[in-house]
């Protein structure tokens, strides 16, 4: 294989989270004033980190939005998992060739460490990814689009960046990735081609990636 660590994006690139979260997402915004259609969470949140959320409200509308946001949404999010999440067709078969091959791998998630244990634990990832291999938005300063979360991902599991590749799915991780110098492999299940601009490499199946990364 032609890189030494490969570097997921959880939400909608190892668990099929984006349609549950941004169902939610937008329903909750619009309850509290907010109008925003599912389309729009996709456009507008997908891959953000929550402050982001906040950031983007406050500065559309002048208003905050309330300081118990981010658990009422992840409570509901979290109970919509337990009915429904599933891993992302190909996911496991691209974890399985990883291992079996001796090719580091981990996550770094815009999502919260709690987010990513829960989605892991209800759809069984959790037996592919240690403590070891999580990483966190929590972990770093700044979200995506910022590289921090992906360099500090590298920097602990010791490998270059110019040696990582990361799998995006939303146009703000692919730009963090461009940013943090490593290649990015951007998955269009979900999202246009012309959004993840900048990609090294698109691709719309996941059982495809392992044989694409060599």
């Amino acid at each position: 294989m032609r890189y030494d660590l490969v570097i997921f994006d959880n939400d909608g690139v190892l668990v099929d989270s984006e349609p549950i979260s941004n169902r939610l997402l937008a329903g909750y915004l619009t309850e509290l004033g907010h109008p925003t259609s599912y389309e729009d969470s996709i456009r507008d949140y997908m891959g953000s980190a929550m402050h982001r959320i906040h950031d983007l409200i406050e500065e559309r509308t002048g208003e905050r939005l309330p300081e118990d946001f981010d658990d009422v949404f992840h409570g509901r999010v979290f109970a919509a998992f337990e009915r429904e999440l599933k891993p992302v067709a190909g996911a496991v078969g691209v974890l399985e060739k990883l291992a079996a091959d001796g090719v580091s791998y981990c996550v770094a998630s815009s999502g919260s460490h709690e987010r990513i244990r829960v989605g892991h634990r209800t759809t069984g990832l959790d037996r592919w990814f240690e403590e070891a291999r999580i990483f966190s938005s929590q972990d770093v300063g700044r979200g995506k689009p910022a590289p921090d979360l992906f360099l500090y991902a590298a920097e602990r599991m010791g490998v270059a960046p110019e040696r990582c590749v990361v799998v995006e799915d939303s146009p703000l991780g692919v730009r963090a990735a461009v940013v943090a110098g490593m290649d990015v492999y951007g998955f269009t299940a979900m999202t246009p081609a012309d959004r993840l601009a900048g990609a090294t490499q698109l691709f719309s199946d996941m059982g495809e990636l392992a044989d694409l990364l060599v």
